[in-house]
């Protein structure tokens, strides 16, 4: 199940612009839903988690993971969070991007191979799905033929599945579950926070993304209660 939504949401987020073209400011409307969604999650469901379970030295993994965003995203130039600059497209195969992405999506499948979290998976399928429609954008930006594009996404598709299968064949990954969890609520704070932050141009209020913002928040708050 865990495998088949993963590789769905990548196949969404690539319909979804192949089918519709969304422009800028829809992406960014999904983009502010995600990251409210996203850090609702954290925030009322992995974070307390995590501290139920008293290990020493847990705020350190957190603090950790956003260490480790901040590193991927010097490589990825923002994309976890639909941030790319227009002179980025000059770049004919934008590796770093791609690579930044691919490992931040493999360390997401991580923790759902050592434990079953159906909330956790509904937030990074969410999460997803904007991803994926702004690679493909930046892919097609980037003057790239198709089935170049195709391998790419492919790839992309693969790496959160790929996580989810180490993480649940390896058993040494089970010794390490609340850590690689402390982890993992690092990156989703960074990039959550980083999306609200980013949300208003010029500090200027924006009433539709407040709204769906808004909806995020509700929704996973929702979806909490319903377990």
């Amino acid at each position: 199940m865990n495998y088949i939504a993963l590789i769905f949401a990548v196949l969404i987020g690539f319909g979804l612009v192949a089918v519709l073209k969304p422009k800028t400011k829809i992406i960014q409307l999904f983009l502010s839903f995600s990251g409210a969604y996203l850090l609702s999650i954290t925030v009322l469901h992995l974070i307390p988690e995590v501290f139920e379970s008293r290990h020493k030295n847990i705020g350190l993994f957190i603090l950790l993971g956003i260490l480790l965003q901040t590193v991927l995203e010097f490589f990825s130039k923002g994309a976890e969070h639909g941030h790319i600059h227009t002179h980025d497209f000059a770049v004919k195969i934008p590796w770093l991007i791609f690579l930044s992405l691919s490992l931040h999506a493999f360390l997401e499948g991580l923790p759902l191979g050592i434990q079953s979290n159906s909330e956790l998976l509904v937030a990074i399928v969410i999460h997803k799905i904007p991803i994926t429609i702004v690679l493909v954008v930046f892919l097609q930006k980037s003057n790239l033929n198709k089935s170049l594009i195709y391998i790419f996404i492919i790839a992309f598709a693969l790496m959160s599945p790929l996580g989810t299968l180490i993480g649940n064949k390896l058993d040494f990954f089970n010794n390490f579950q609340i850590q690689i969890n402390g982890i993992i609520i690092g990156i989703f704070l960074h990039i959550s926070t980083a999306i609200l932050f980013e949300s208003s141009e010029n500090h200027q209020f924006n009433f539709k993304k407040f709204i769906s913002i808004i909806i995020g928040f509700l929704i996973a708050m929702i979806s909490l209660l319903s377990h």
